[in-house]
């Protein structure tokens, strides 16, 4: 295990600096947004563009991957992370940021491919799930200590942006001069999705609305935070606990799941975060703990719903679709993060910061309900005998599934078709 660990702790050091910047960017930039005077749905645009450039990389990094190596790709990835986030500070408009947002959100994408792809070459089947759970909470501790950043500064500045740039370059610096082999190429997405509609019509459609809940909160939460008299240290609290709910609940949901149809996993979980966040609507005015306390069970379901898609959707391919699959699972969550932000700052112009919570329970019900129906036409449910185990995957990540998609068809005789964050049969 300790042999693991140190052959990716080079790896690790980069990923956790990388995050720490992610987290300080995705809590400066709205707030900023909002202190400029920016309308909700002007600020969900801008969030679009980021969202748009992430599903983009998904499928253009291999690319870049197969003709120059991880490492030239990866440092690549990160001076754009340094460039987007440098120019947002120099020009403060939303639609040069609709722009820089899409630069960061591809670079952001392409670096969690090559970390993935990389991690998936030094994990076996006996220590895969140790290595994983290190890289999870390593992007989870990044994200937050990178959150808690913003207190320290003035978002109206330009101080913080600096300050998220020198982060991401200094995360160049373990990988780069890492004396590690580099792991290999990265398998081209595949995607057919009228083929995983016909597998799990409950996957296609899942995949598109935890998209849209986890694109909405990624991209509006800051603007929530705010919007409500938040100040920034109880906005970066809230945004953690979320994540901190998904981290936590991700391995009882997957193990459960692999016991029981997962479809009634589903509409439990579609359930559960539609009462969640009515609850948060609810008690958004006694104070923050009933905030905290109501966001860390909605983050228990924003995020483990995305693997839950995936594993549906492995357990009803054959062997030959899995990349297939998982990529068509991939670009559905793509697009739902572009939409998803849309109709919920629509909705939040409309009637205010509480629209955001009443979106997401309403793409939760949906999810719930769709589940539920499908159930009806679909009676049969998945031997367990051919399920694989669940496994964790770091949050937030669209690209895991991709990367770990691409392990599968670069092919480890060895191994089985685990897809992480899901399941494969």
């Amino acid at each position: 295990m300790f042999t693991s660990l140190a052959s990716v702790a080079t790896l690790m050091i980069s990923t956790i600096m990388m995050m720490a910047g992610f987290g300080l960017m995705n809590f400066v930039v709205p707030v900023r947004s909002l202190a400029e005077g920016w309308s909700t749905f002007t600020i969900s645009l801008t969030a679009t563009g980021y969202t748009l450039g992430f599903t983009i990389s998904c499928i253009v990094t291999p690319i870049f991957v197969r003709r120059v190596g991880h490492v030239r790709v990866f440092s690549a990835l990160i001076t754009l992370l340094t460039v987007s986030i440098l120019s947002c500070a120099l020009v403060v408009d939303w639609r040069a940021w609709f722009f820089f947002r899409g630069i960061a959100g591809f670079a952001i994408a392409g670096a969690y491919l090559v970390i993935e792809s990389w991690l998936n070459e030094r994990v076996t089947n006996e220590n895969r799930g140790a290595l994983y759970s290190v890289y999870m909470v390593t992007c989870l501790t990044g994200s937050i200590g990178g959150q808690y950043v913003v207190p320290l500064g003035d978002p109206s500045g330009y101080g913080l942006f600096i300050l998220c740039g020198l982060i991401f370059s200094l995360a160049l610096f373990p990988t780069a001069l890492s004396t590690a082999q580099s792991p290999a190429p990265i398998a081209q997405a595949r995607f057919d999705l009228a083929k995983l509609y016909r597998r799990s019509p409950v996957a296609f459609i899942g995949s598109l609305l935890a998209g849209a809940v986890s694109g909405t909160w990624g991209s509006l939460g800051g603007v929530y935070s705010q919007s409500i008299g938040m100040s920034t240290a109880q906005g970066a609290t809230l945004l953690s606990v979320f994540l901190a709910g998904g981290a936590i609940a991700q391995i009882p949901i997957g193990r459960i799941s692999d016991r029981i149809d997962r479809r009634y996993v589903m509409v439990f979980c579609g359930i559960f975060g539609t009462i969640s966040c009515i609850g948060m609507a609810l008690f958004s005015g006694f104070g923050t703990v009933p905030l905290y306390v109501t966001g860390f069970f909605v983050g228990c379901v924003l995020y483990p719903i995305y693997a839950l898609n995936a594993a549906h959707a492995n357990d009803l391919a054959n062997p030959d679709e899995y990349v297939t699959i998982s990529s068509g699972v991939m670009i559905l969550y793509g697009l739902g993060t572009v939409s998803g932000p849309l109709m919920a700052g629509t909705l939040m112009d409309s009637i205010g910061p509480q629209g955001l919570i009443w979106f997401l329970a309403t793409a939760f019900a949906l999810y719930a309900g769709y589940a539920a129906w499908r159930m009806t036409r679909r009676t049969e449910a998945v031997a367990d005998a051919d399920k694989a185990d669940f496994q964790a995957m770091a949050i937030p990540v669209l690209g895991t599934d991709q990367a770990n998609a691409a392990n599968s068809a670069i092919g480890d005789a060895d191994a089985d078709p685990v897809f992480q964050g899901q399941a494969g049969s």
